[in-house]
């Protein structure tokens, strides 16, 4: 059985891997703050307690990444596809997540915090537990999901899509929700 050798992510801030093949990288524990890897694919990738504080991950492939205790702080991931990864306890405080595709996403005990999930598809994503207080959820798409025990306190709900989403135990306080038709 051939062992491929993998070499540590840790680059230094600012890095532009925009280009850059990630493969040969072990991503878990990356330090990649202010990178930017807009379009990377890293698909299926471990990326497990990496900082990507300021990161820019506009439209980059992160489908059924594991992405657990991840620092996203103020990281651009708009458009990224996140479609079924595991986020769970990741840190996304103010990341700007505007038409990102979460679809089936774990987001368990995530911290979201004044996030911009505005037009996002979020339909069966799991944010049980989860902080989104302050989060701009602006016809974002909730159909389906579940954030029972959610913090959505003054999260703006407009025009979002909730039918069918699990609200029990959630704390709605100063939301603005959606009009009822």
């Amino acid at each position: 059985m051939m062992h491929m050798q993998t070499k540590s992510a840790n680059f230094a801030a600012h890095a532009d891997l925009y280009c850059e093949d990630m493969t040969q990288y072990d991503m878990r524990r990356a330090s990649l703050r202010f990178a930017n890897l807009r379009s990377q694919d890293l698909a299926g990738r471990d990326l497990r307690m990496g900082v990507l504080s300021f990161a820019d991950l506009a439209g980059a492939d992160l489908r059924g990444a594991d992405l657990r205790d991840c620092v996203f702080t103020h990281a651009n991931l708009e458009g990224a596809d996140l479609r079924g990864a595991d986020l769970r306890g990741a840190n996304l405080t103010g990341a700007l997540l505007r038409l990102a595709m979460l679809d089936g996403a774990n987001l368990r005990g995530a911290r979201l915090c004044r996030a911009n999930l505005s037009d996002a598809q979020c339909a069966s994503l799991d944010a049980r537990g989860a902080d989104l207080s302050g989060a701009d959820l602006t016809r974002a798409d909730l159909a389906g999901a579940d954030l029972r025990g959610a913090d959505l306190s003054r999260t703006n709900m407009q025009h979002a899509t909730v039918a069918g989403a699990k609200l029990e135990k959630a704390n709605l306080t100063g939301a603005i929700l959606p009009q009822q038709a």
